[in-house]
C-alpha cells in the first residue's frame, strides 16, 4: 500500500513521534538513525534530509516529548480553581507514582545531556520552564491567600529535586521504595512548602 504524502511538518512529527519510541526502547546510546527510519518504512535518507545528524534528532525528539510534557502541565495549572488544587494536580500527574509517561526517557536525556550540548540545552529549557509555572502558581496561592511560602521558586526547585530523584529510585532501582511511601513523601514535601497541615488523601482531591 502506497503511504500518504505528509507535508514537511506532519513528516518531521511523524518523525519525532518514532524517534521519542525508539530512544525509549533502546536508549540515547543505541538508538540509530536506522532504527527510526525501520520503524516508519523510510529511507535513512529522509531522515537525514530532515535532521541531518543522529544528534540533531535525538535533541529534536526531547524537544518535541518536553512540548507535549509542559502542554499538559499547562492545563493542569491553568483549570478554574484554587491554586492549591491546582498545584496538588500538577505535582500528583508528573510525580513518578502518577499518571505522566515517559521517566525513562528524562532519566536517559538527562545521562546523555552531559556530553550532548543540544541536549543539554533542551533539558536545562524544560527545567526551567517547569519550575517557573509551578512557583508562578505558588505565588498566586500567596497572594490570594490560601497558604503561605516565602520563597516560591525555592519551593518549586525544591519539590522539582524530589520529584525527580524519587523518578530515578522508581524507575532505576525496582523495589527501593514503594510507590505508596513515594507519593506520601510527595504530599508531604508540598504541603511543608506551604505551610499546610497534611490533608490525607481522601480529601485532596
Amino acid at each position: 500500500m502506497a503511504r500518504v504524502r505528509l507535508s514537511v511538518a506532519e513528516r518531521r512529527e511523524e518523525l519525532l513521534r518514532a524517534a521519542v519510541e525508539q530512544i525509549e526502547a533502546r536508549g540515547v546510546a543505541a538508538v540509530r538513525i536506522a532504527d527510526v527510519a525501520s520503524a516508519l518504512g523510510v529511507s535513512n535518507a529522509l531522515v537525514l534530509y530532515h535532521f541531518s545528524t543522529k544528534e540533531k534528532l535525538v535533541a529534536a525528539a526531547f524537544a518535541y516529548a518536553a512540548e507535549d510534557d509542559l502542554a499538559h502541565l499547562g492545563k493542569l495549572l491553568g483549570r478554574r480553581t484554587t491554586a492549591l488544587r491546582r498545584l496538588r494536580s500538577a505535582v500528583r500527574w508528573y510525580a513518578p507514582t502518577g499518571q505522566a509517561k515517559g521517566w525513562r526517557l528524562w532519566i536517559e536525556g538527562w545521562a546523555a545531556a552531559l556530553r550532548e550540548p543540544a541536549l543539554r540545552a533542551v533539558t536545562r529549557d524544560l527545567d526551567k520552564r517547569w519550575k517557573a509555572a509551578i512557583a508562578e502558581v505558588i505565588a498566586e496561592g500567596v497572594a490570594a491567600g490560601e497558604f503561605r511560602c516565602p520563597d516560591p521558586m525555592g519551593a518549586a526547585l525544591r519539590l522539582t529535586a524530589l520529584l525527580d530523584g524519587l523518578a530515578v529510585q522508581l524507575t532505576s532501582y525496582a523495589g527501593a521504595v514503594s510507590r505508596a511511601r513515594a507519593q506520601e513523601w510527595v504530599d508531604e514535601a508540598l504541603a511543608r512548602e506551604l505551610g499546610l497541615a497534611q490533608v490525607p488523601a481522601a480529601q485532596q482531591q
